[in-house]
């Protein structure tokens, strides 16, 4: 005797939470604040970017600290044990505490913050080149601060549980951040001439003051002579 095939409601069917998010219905607010809140799914995405097309020494550990974090984050979760605020019908079945969202935009946010100051300048600090920083860490710490408001507004997470999450991700962003310009940048020249790192053309670019600037004028140069090169070649 044959079993009849399954159908749609014999199946067990959980979203994918990552990319998951619920908010009030007609509610604007709640709406934009949903989207803010894939943020660090965003940056997730960056990150895997910067490293396949810039194979940066500095960028991959910055994504490890990333990483990291989030583990840090899946054990303090299952060690406290502190439930959601709201249940959702079994679509958030982890723990609240500390919020890994909050947790993330922090970390990213503290770490990027001391990259600016540290590591990306010109040889001389002029008030546009100030100017720029201000600005961005004023929009990168506006961007943490809207998706941990957006956790507590729309029910993912108490109060305490993403000011937790901000006080881990800051903390782990300095540490990360201490340690890998202190004690890993040193060692880069070393790694990058590793034959593996070789192969992959993972680079070094570590003792550029602006890499940004850099690969500019480097890029406007080459475009420069070549163009009149071929020119020549044209003339003959």
């Amino acid at each position: 005797m044959s079993t009849p095939p399954l159908t749609m409601t014999d199946l067990d069917w959980k979203p994918f939470s990552l990319t998951f998010v619920e908010y009030p219905k007609g509610d604007t607010i709640g709406k934009f604040l949903a989207i803010s809140s894939l943020a660090p799914v965003a940056i997730v995405i960056g990150f895997v970017t910067l490293i396949l097309f810039r194979r940066d020494l500095h960028t991959i550990m910055f994504f490890a600290g990333a990483l990291l974090n989030e583990v840090i984050n899946l054990v303090l979760k299952n060690i406290i044990a502190e439930p959601r605020p709201v249940l959702r019908g079994g679509l958030y079945t982890e723990y609240g505490m500390p919020s890994s969202h909050s947790q993330m935009m922090w970390f990213f946010t503290v770490y990027s913050i001391l990259f600016l100051i540290f590591r990306l300048r010109h040889i001389s600090n002029s008030v546009m080149e100030l100017l720029w920083k201000v600005l961005v860490a004023v929009a990168l710490v506006t961007a943490a601060f809207i998706v941990m408001f957006s956790r507590v507004y729309l029910l993912y997470h108490s109060w305490s549980q993403v000011l937790w999450g901000a006080l881990l991700g800051i903390l782990l962003g300095c540490g990360w951040f201490t340690l890998t310009h202190l004690v890993l940048t040193p060692l880069f020249p070393v790694i990058a001439s590793w034959s593996v790192c070789e192969r992959l053309m993972i680079r070094d670019t570590s003792l550029i003051p602006n890499i940004l600037w850099f690969e500019y004028t480097h890029a406007r140069t080459e475009n420069r002579a070549r163009s009149r090169k071929l020119t020549s070649m044209k003339s003959q």
